[in-house]
């Protein structure tokens, strides 16, 4: 790393270096991102989960179509292994619009997206 991305400031009388953000890259070890465009998607937030293919990604949304809030997961671990949720509920436009900020974890989902009132 070159000395341009370096910072060195004083704090309490002693010398805190720092790196800026912006120079350095972070990959996963799968090698991507799991918020790639055309993914299909489990997304937990803060306050709810919502499932849908991902068509849009910025640095503050992520949006999805054929989306649906999971309004009851049942058991998570068997919704995660078999791709059943116990009530759903579809937006009705099919599109919602998810701030980053929000989220709490992301997985694929290898199932069929729930389409259907439930």
């Amino acid at each position: 790393m070159s000395k341009d991305n370096e910072i060195t400031l004083t704090m309490d009388g002693k010398q805190v270096d720092f790196v800026r953000k912006d120079s350095i890259e972070v990959k996963p070890k799968h090698g991507k991102s799991l918020y790639q465009v055309g993914a299909k998607v489990f997304i937990r937030t803060v306050t709810m989960y919502i499932a849908g293919v991902i068509t849009f990604v910025s640095d503050s949304e992520i949006v999805l179509e054929k989306a649906a809030w999971v309004a009851s997961t049942g058991k998570f671990h068997d919704a995660l292994k078999t791709g059943v949720f116990s009530e759903v509920e579809p937006f009705p436009a099919g599109v919602c619009s998810v701030g980053r900020g929000a989220i709490v974890d992301a997985t694929l989902w290898d199932f069929d997206l729930p389409l259907a009132k439930k």
